[in-house]
């Protein structure tokens, strides 16, 4: 784990309230999860499993809250991006952590489309097999947590899907942004044109597994001392097995293609009109060092989504789930906890009248 807590930033907003429920050791680093492929439309996903642990504490398990979390990482990411957060929200949640179509250990999706629409139907198809799952929580709807990438995706879902959704945790949301440095921009609208993603495919599979590694963790997190060596060698050893895969850089140029094209989407779908509209009670999560994501959205994010709290890190960067797990985890139990209690006093109102 990363040295030393990361500081919540006091915000002018609702901001996120902190569980102090008990929570695993983080001496230790868990490894990743194991999973299994899983049918989604189109083909299939690899979806990893964090088994409940219930309370850590000297606390009766009989009666302890258990309820279902769905984990959907980001751009280039794979499911193991949850590993650690997982972890410590094992305490209420049994977890499952799904590869993106083309990510991780997911095949590419059927006549290899990457559109964040086809990345919104792999996890809707996820989610109605883990609500269906028989179980202590079974046909309860799910906690959705995304990452960047995966945090568009679980935004789109969240709005078509309510149903499925209990909570939402957004991880620096890759949401639309138009204002962005000239050179960027013009780099970015390149890849919408025909031929260029093939270009940027061959140029991206002569870079090494090592130099992929090393630009990951100076761009995505905001102190790269603080990664554990550990980490920095499963990441090495999961973008070696990655670079055998034909279709790797395929999935990243397009699934950034299809980003891009979802960020000009204009009416009733665009992504902010989608966020006014969203119903599940929602974290929004940043670190003020992204450097993928500017943090200024943070607060505008939280302002357009009704029922939002906001949780800023000092010193994180693009992947608060990875560099600041604690604290993570503490804002999403909270989060679980006053939905709960929503639930049950709108339950006792029902009786009551």
């Amino acid at each position: 784990m990363p040295e030393g807590p990361a500081t919540p930033i006091a915000t002018e907003r609702r901001p996120a309230r902190l569980s102090t429920v008990g929570l695993p050791s983080t001496d230790t680093l868990p490894p990743p999860w194991p999973g299994e492929q899983v049918a989604v439309r189109g083909g299939e996903v690899f979806v990893r499993r964090t088994p409940w642990t219930g309370p850590v504490d000297d606390g009766p398990r009989e009666g302890a809250p258990r309820e279902r979390a769905l984990y959907v990482h980001g751009l280039g990411g794979a499911s193991t991006n949850w590993t650690d957060l997982a972890a410590l929200l094992a305490v209420r949640f049994d977890g499952w952590a799904l590869d993106l179509p083309g990510f991780g250990r997911s095949r590419p999706p059927a006549r290899s489309s990457y559109s964040v629409r086809g990345h919104v139907r792999a996890v809707v198809d996820v989610l109605e097999r883990i609500v269906a799952e028989p179980g202590e929580s079974a046909g309860r709807p799910v906690h959705l947590l995304g990452n960047s990438l995966g945090g568009l995706v679980s935004l789109f879902v969240a709005a078509g899907r309510p149903d499925l959704v209990a909570t939402l945790t957004l991880v620096s949301p890759a949401v639309p942004v138009y204002r962005v440095p000239s050179a960027f921009s013009r780099t970015l609208l390149l890849l919408l044109l025909p031929g260029i993603p093939t270009l940027a495919e061959r140029r991206l599979s002569g870079v090494t597994p090592e130099q992929q590694v090393r630009g990951m963790v100076q761009m995505c997190f905001g102190d790269p001392r603080r990664v554990p060596r550990a980490r920095l060698e499963q990441a090495l050893e999961e973008m070696r097995e990655r670079a055998e895969q034909p279709w790797a850089t395929q999935a990243l140029t397009r699934s950034m293609r299809g980003l891009i094209t979802s960020y000009l989407r204009v009416g009733p779908r665009n992504a902010w009109r989608l966020a006014r509209s969203l119903r599940p009670p929602t974290l929004v999560v940043w670190g003020d060092r992204d450097r993928l994501v500017d943090p200024a959205l943070a607060p505008r994010l939280a302002d357009v989504v009704p029922d939002a709290r906001l949780l800023v890190l000092e010193g994180v960067g693009h992947v608060a789930m990875l560099e600041a797990p604690e604290p993570t985890a503490r804002a999403v139990l909270a989060l679980a906890e006053d939905a709960a209690e929503a639930v049950l006093g709108q339950d006792d109102d029902a009786r009551a009248s």
